[in-house]
């Protein structure tokens, strides 16, 4: 099966149920959907930050099971530093986050679905799947 990486607005967007995650589907249909470690990270801030329920987490944590979570590794980290290095000399600038999304998808050379495309243009290997208009 192929492999995609699904980045955090995507999986927030799925989380909630909302109209822009449904676009998504087919994407990942018959895929192995991965997410970074950043990804747990950006999504456990959140909940944090909004004082989710203990509920409304304990669903959380049970929706991002359907994952398979990329932990970090010095492979990782190389390509995160190919990321960000390459968006530098693009011109482009790339928060950390995306950075580690980006490196997670080149490194098991797998697309990226996200809603965010520009936030990954600095990135010339890149394949991004997005909807966003």
């Amino acid at each position: 099966m192929t492999e995609v990486v699904v980045d955090t607005d995507v999986v927030s967007f799925l989380f909630k149920n909302h109209p822009i995650g449904r676009l998504d589907d087919p994407e990942l249909v018959g895929c192995v959907p991965l997410i970074s470690f950043m990804t747990v990270a950006e999504v456990e801030r959140w909940a944090l930050q909004y004082r989710w329920s203990s509920h409304r987490l304990h669903w959380l944590r049970l929706y991002l099971r359907r994952f398979t979570v990329v932990l970090s590794s010095p492979d990782l980290c190389r390509k995160w530093a190919e990321a960000m290095v390459a968006a530098q000399a693009a011109g482009r600038r790339i928060e950390t986050a995306d950075a580690w999304i980006a490196a997670t998808a080149l490194l098991y050379g797998a697309s990226l679905v996200t809603h965010n495309r520009g936030d990954y243009l600095g990135v010339p290997e890149l394949t991004l799947i997005s909807h966003e208009s």
